[in-house]
């Protein structure tokens, strides 16, 4: 089956998973409850449309493990290697994941890769299973995003949907450095890009060209959403997933390649995310952190690094 007809079926499973999910609302613990954004007057805390941006010392994750335990919630995690990033940086990422992602709570690793021999021999702490999702190669191999989006959208239709009540989806280049907690869990959460957060998003690297479906008009824009990691409900990830596919379509029929990150900010600027990450949750390694970032939970990894 080709790429092009295959995202072109998954649109359609979205549609019709959609009806499964639309009564499906995920209730969350009111905002004053858990979160207190003028404790940090040094950053943005709130946005615009009112969603909070989750810092250190913005939270009680204590307020929202009562609140949260009482539903015994389930998250997954899926994460994406091939190539020599199994070697490099996957041992390490599932490890510091293993360790930090979600303490006390029931989690599922889901791993994408090519070739399931290549998963560490690792053993899941209690309350925690992996899971291997072997990735079949086409034409597509080239890009990773894609490939990485497209067998994410296909697996949350056929199973991941009924497993998880919430669903994060990042790339391997990364290791946890502190806990990632359930201050961290939305009906649709976005990652705030840690070098683009410091600087004029007049200049960021929105796609400008009219006829691309990921195209942000000069002027406009919010802020910069790192593409190393996305999540909320397996619904909310799903849409995302069937409007990249649906860009990268249009793209494609018109002579553009527009990057992923491009179409999920687009995605963003039109669907607000409702729980936004500092970039305290992925801070690269290749820079040393300002003031405002107190705690770094993710380190992101500079390529060739290890």
């Amino acid at each position: 089956m080709n790429s092009m007809r295959k995202l072109l079926l998954l649109a359609l499973f979205v549609l019709c998973v959609e009806r499964y999910f639309r009564n499906y609302q995920v209730e969350e613990p009111g905002l004053s409850d858990w979160f207190n954004p003028r404790k940090r007057p040094d950053v943005i805390a709130t946005t615009d449309w009112r969603a909070p941006v989750i810092w250190e010392g913005t939270f009680n994750r204590q307020a929202l493990w009562s609140r949260y335990r009482e539903r015994n919630l389930t998250v997954g995690l899926a994460v994406f290697a091939v190539g020599r990033t199994v070697d490099q940086y996957l041992e390490l990422f599932l490890r510091s994941a293993n360790k930090h992602f979600m303490v006390g709570y029931r989690v599922v690793f889901y791993v994408m890769m090519k070739d399931p021999y290549g998963m560490p021999d690792l053993q899941p702490d209690p309350l925690r299973t992996f899971q291997v999702l072997t990735i079949e190669e086409d034409s597509w191999w080239h890009n990773r995003d894609l490939v990485r989006m497209t067998s994410l959208g296909e697996h949350i239709v056929s199973h991941i949907q009924d497993e998880v009540d919430f669903l994060f989806s990042m790339t391997v280049e990364q290791v946890f450095q502190g806990d990632f907690g359930v201050e961290t869990l939305g009906t649709s959460v976005a990652q705030l890009h840690a070098w683009w957060y410091f600087r004029d998003t007049e200049n960021a690297p929105y796609e400008r060209r009219p006829r691309s479906a990921a195209c942000i008009p000069f002027g406009q824009g919010d802020f910069f959403y790192d593409g190393e990691l996305v999540g909320g409900t397996p619904l909310q990830v799903l849409n995302l997933i069937e409007d990249y596919l649906k860009g990268v379509t249009h793209d494609t029929k018109n002579g553009l390649n527009s990057t992923y990150e491009s179409h999920l900010n687009k995605y963003f600027f039109l669907h607000k995310p409702a729980r936004l990450l500092s970039p305290e949750y992925s801070w690269d390694a290749a820079f040393l952190p300002p003031p405002q970032v107190r705690s770094v939970k993710v380190l992101r990894l500079t390529r060739g690094a290890l």
